[in-house]
Order: C-alpha cells, then structure tokens, then sequence
C-alpha cells in the first residue's frame, strides 16, 4: 500500500469513531475530540514497549530532583508516562472510566501537559462522561483501526494523518484547510530549492544546521525538510525551530516533535508579529507559508512600536498596508538571517501576487522590495499553478532569498521561473485544490532554478531592473489669459495639470523627460524635490505572450450562428 493510501485509510477509520460523538457534539466540534485523542493514543502506542521499564524506574526515582531525566532514559524517548493506567488497562473499569483516565493523562511528563492544556480536552472528558460515551470512545481508540505504533505508523505518516483530520474538522467547520498546511508536493519544491547545491549539508559528516518557520502551523514544512535531509545525508542534523498562534495547531506541532524525538521546546506558542518568541535569534534556513490577505490592525501598535527602533527590530525597511501582513512575515524571516560572514542564511516564502506590485514609489510595500532588491537578498520567484492550495484558487509565488549571492553567478541577479502550466489535474478536487505539481515537475522546477539560464519560463535580470524614480512633472500655472502667473519672479505650478511619470532606473532622468515628456508639454518641468525611487515586480507581464485576434470574417460567422440560435430560444420562448 502507498504512504498516501495508508494515510487517508488511517485517518477515514480514525475519523469514522466521530459516529460516537453523534447527539453530544455538533459536527464541526467532532475534531476537539478527535484530535487530541489522536495525539493521546500515538504517545501510548509509542511508549507501550517501553511502559513497565518506567513504571519500575519510577518507583525508585520519583522521589529524585533527576527523576525526569531518568525517566526519559527509561522511555527511551523526549516524554513518558507513570500512570498504571493505558488505554488497554482503562477498558478493565468502565465504571471509573474518568478519573482513571484522568490518573493516566496526569502520569503524562510535563511537555505533554502543555500539549493538552493547547487542546482545551480537560472540558470535553467531563462532556463525554457527564453523557455516557467516555468509554465507548476509549474503547473505539483502543480498537485495531486505531493502532497508532510507530512498527504500523511511520513518523512521517503520522504528520500526514494529523493534517488529514485537521482537513476534515475543518470542512465541517467551513473553516480553511489551508491556513493549517501547505500541500506537501508545495514544500517538497521549496525544500529542493532549499538545500540545492548547499555543500554543507549534502556532504559534510556530523553537521548540524537549524531551520525556523514564523508561522509553522502543524509543521509539516519542518517535518519534509528534515525527512528531505535525512535523505541526502542521514548524518546531517536538521534542529526544527517554529512559532505559531493557533492553539490546536500548535500542539500538534509540538507533539508532532516529541513523537520524532525532536527538541519540542523550540516549537513556541503565540503571536509572531506581536510576540516574537525568537527574538535576536538566526538560522540557516527559513521557510514558511504565512497568511496573506490578513490584516494586523490587531497587532498594530506592537509592530509599529518595532518598526520605529529601525533595523534594531524586524521592522526597518518599512510597513505594509494594514489590510495584509505577509510582508510582515517576511521581514521577520530576513530578520532571522545569519550574518555572511557566519556562512548566512537562505529562505523560501510563499507570497500571493500583492508583495511583488502594491504601493507605490515611497510606500512600505515598495520601500520594503527596495530593501530586498538593493541589498541584493532576492535571488528567484516561482510563479506556481493555480489551484494547488486547499484555501485559494490565486495566483501564488514561492520567493527565494539568500544574502550568500557576492562572488556567485546570482549576485545582483534575479531569476524569475514562470511554473504556472506545470501541474496535472487531480481526479477529485479538495476544497479550492484542484491541481496537483507532480514529482517530474519539481524536478523541473528544480533543474530551471540550479541551471540559472533564460527559456520560455525563465527569465534573469539585473536587481536595478525592478526599480524607477517616480518623478513629478509640473506645468505652469496661468491665468484667465492664459498669461504666466508668477511669484517672485518663478513659474507657479498649476496643481490640476501635475503628472507624474516612472522613470526606469536604467534610464537617465533627463534624456527620458526630453523624450517622452518635453515633445508634448513644452512648459514642463520636473520639481527634483518630489522625486522618490520605488521597486516593483511586474512578473506576469515579462511573461505576457501576444495571441493575434480572430481574422474579422471568423468572428462575423461566430456572431451570425449565435444570433441564429438567439432567434430559435426567442421563437420558444414567445411562442412564435
């Protein structure tokens, strides 16, 4: 059976046990239940082989200021659990099937208490139990088609199953699958394009790198990045860093990372925009695929507070629009870059079209590409197929950043890969996903990206490419005569004929206003003092390909067969 086939039968039969939550909870509340109890029943399945060694350590250490470190050793794994009780051992006493089972949720090691407090369970046991089912849904838990064991369930099928529920509680919750996770084949591209041709990781012995995502969700982009590495060198370590501000999302997360062995701790609870729990901290990779379209109104006096320290905080280069705070990701992930001279950083962030054109010369928007573009950190944009996520059908872009560019064939260069006809359709759409990027296609992708050269869907500028000064031309001001009003001897500018132009960086000021604009406005002039330089990336036009209209007699046969078909429905429709 495939990974995918055995993952969505595992989380079908995992999520056929909400029949029994039928009459207590609504359906979109089927999830509260189900998905900690997923995360509940995983760790019990994993520490069962291990489960009387604890319980014999336990007795002589408990007493022990280092009984916690010995009682990992015991498990043999980042948690464990001292209650006599598991799931098997709950099933003996229906009769006190709550307090045992909340003696064995105690017996949990505390970074699984914080996993559970996330989860809000403690009020749906008393629900459960104060109706009658508590038993009945351990049992179903306990049954074959919820064995969760590592020998039956991989890892990373586990991170899959979590996502897969996630996904159904959140059609019945008409909420967006895709705020939780990015499609997996999505981040297998970012990754490639990650760790390509990174010397470092692909050959060294014993190395150990570190990667953060600001809006890591249910991790699923720090879980293929690390099983990708793990891939190319098995002896590379890859230290998972994240921050994420859904409560439920984040203990899957963080659970997600104690199941591996990973250090969970690194997996923060809150607000990154407003609360960033990594502050001054760097790292050699960042990826994320962070919510666009929100605003931050909420955030707005915690980041505006930042982004008056300048490059002391996050905020520097400037502010986006109060409506979509994306950018504010992504200037937290250039943040989070390491110096050059400690080998810097790379990232991958995924971006709707709005950061490549909004705002105009001056704006945040725009001060913020400027940032990037002179500071040469942009080295690629992917143009990536429609309808690929679960959420939107939009236009999305995967940006690569690296300030690792001096002395290579990238420096002051960007590429742009137009990838948006390399999909195939799926059979069954889920949600707003409707396409699929096959492996052949990120192999594609990926050999575009490494080669660097111009085709048809790569295209290479200079980063100076991007830029113009907005220049503001003035016409004098005249009176009813059409005489010259004057002040002090100086043309006054007449507000109502003030243009303004874009002037390409690459072009000289001077030569492009005698050209375009002198020819037809003779008395105009440029006021030098309004002049502001901003930065846009135009993507879809480098790529616009000229399609010749129908010849005239094509489309005159066209318009002659519709109104015949016009003249047949009136005739039927007023019975002519």
């Amino acid at each position: 059976m495939s990974l995918s086939a055995n993952v969505s039968e595992k989380a079908a039969l995992i999520w056929a046990i909400a029949d029994k939550l039928t009459g207590v909870y609504k359906p979109h509340e089927y999830g509260e239940v189900i998905l900690p109890l997923t995360v509940i029943r995983r760790f019990d399945c994993i520490l069962s082989d291990t489960k009387a060694a604890v319980l014999d350590k336990y007795d002589s250490v408990k007493q022990l200021p280092m009984r916690d470190v010995l009682l990992r050793k015991a498990s043999g794994h980042a948690f464990y659990n001292t209650s006599k009780y598991d799931f098997e051992k709950l099933l003996a006493d229906p009769d006190n099937i709550e307090a045992n089972f909340r003696d064995y949720l105690n017996g949990f090691s505390e970074n699984v208490h914080d996993i559970l407090e996330k989860f809000k369970f403690d009020g749906q046991i008393t629900t459960m139990s104060n109706k009658g089912i508590l038993y009945i849904v351990i049992k179903e838990f306990t049954s074959t088609k919820a064995d969760l064991h590592p020998e039956v369930i991989s890892n990373l099928e586990m991170g899959y199953i979590f996502e897969e529920i996630i996904r159904r509680f959140s059609e019945s919750h008409n909420e967006d699958a895709g705020q939780h996770y990015t499609p997996r084949e999505v981040i297998e591209l970012m990754v490639n394009i990650l760790f390509y041709d990174d010397s470092d990781i692909l050959s060294g012995n014993n190395v150990a790198k570190t990667i953060y995502d600001p809006a890591c969700g249910t991790g699923g982009m720090l879980s293929v990045a690390e099983e990708y590495l793990h891939k190319l060198n098995a002896s590379t370590k890859l230290i998972s860093f994240g921050q994420e501000i859904n409560d439920q999302t984040f203990a899957i997360c963080k659970a997600d990372m104690l199941i591996k062995g990973n250090n969970a701790e690194f997996i923060k609870n809150g607000n990154t925009l407003s609360d960033d729990q990594f502050e001054g901290q760097t790292f050699d990779y960042i990826l994320s695929n962070p919510p666009f379209g929100r605003e931050w109104k909420n955030e707005k006096a915690t980041v505006e507070a930042e982004a008056k320290r300048g490059f002391a905080g996050r905020f520097g280069a400037g502010l986006p629009a109060v409506g979509d705070g994306q950018m504010l990701f992504l200037l937290t992930a250039i943040s989070k870059m390491k110096e050059p001279k400690d080998c810097g950083s790379r990232i991958a962030i995924i971006h709707n079209g709005s950061p490549l054109f909004t705002g105009d010369a001056g704006s945040g928007p725009s001060d913020i590409r400027k940032y990037i573009l002179e500071n040469d950190l942009l080295e690629a944009i992917i143009a990536l197929p429609n309808d690929i996520f679960y959420n939107t059908g939009i236009a999305t872009y995967i940006w690569v950043l690296s300030n690792k560019k001096s002395g290579t064939k990238r420096e002051g260069k960007v590429q742009l890969i137009n990838a948006n006809g390399l999909y195939e359709k799926r059979r069954k759409a889920l949600g707003n996903k409707r396409n699929d990027i096959p492996e052949s296609a990120i192999a594609e992708i990926t050999q575009i990206y490494g080669a660097f050269k111009e085709n048809e869907i790569s295209k290479i500028f200079d980063t100076i490419d991007f830029g113009y000064t907005k220049i503001v031309v003035e016409r004098p001001l005249r009176d009813e005569n059409g005489e010259l009003i004057l002040s002090k001897g100086k043309k006054q500018p007449d507000a109502s004929l003030r243009d303004t132009e874009n002037v390409p960086l690459t072009e000289d000021i001077r030569e492009y206003f005698n050209r375009e604009v002198l020819p037809f406005v003779p008395d105009a002039w440029i006021d030098a003092k309004k002049s502001k330089v901003g930065y846009e990336i135009p993507f879809t036009r480098y790529f616009f390909k000229y399609e010749a209209p129908k010849p005239s007699a094509e489309l005159m046969a066209e318009i002659l067969d519709i109104e015949t078909e016009l003249d047949g429905s009136l005739a039927e429709v007023f019975d002519l």
